[in-house]
């Protein structure tokens, strides 16, 4: 069936590590619901029309939601999508 959850197979698991989990907890209510939203809809596609792959850092993803990246990278064997990064454009590069 169309739009059925089974249809794309068996949802991933989502880790955040302790540095995007700081990163999330410093940006505005507002602004930091967008990206949680975001990054549970990864569970159920985590390769989402948009994402692009990280020049110069394999196996890593860059997802954009408005201003702000999500930078992360996807286990397929395991089904775990680990989110890396989350910050601010002009911020989010400086540390990978």
């Amino acid at each position: 069936m169309t739009g059925d959850r089974f249809d794309s197979g068996p949802p991933y698991k989502i880790g955040i590590s302790s540095a995007a989990a700081r990163q999330l907890r410093k940006l505005d209510g507002v602004v930091r619901r967008r990206l949680f939203t975001a990054i549970d809809r990864l569970a159920v596609e985590p390769r989402p029309a948009g994402v692009k792959a990280l020049a110069g850092h394999p196996g890593l993803l860059r997802l954009r939601i408005g201003d702000y990246r999500i930078v992360y990278a996807v286990h397929n064997g395991q089904l775990v999508v680990v989110v890396i990064a989350a910050a601010h454009r002009r911020e989010i590069y400086r540390d990978l």
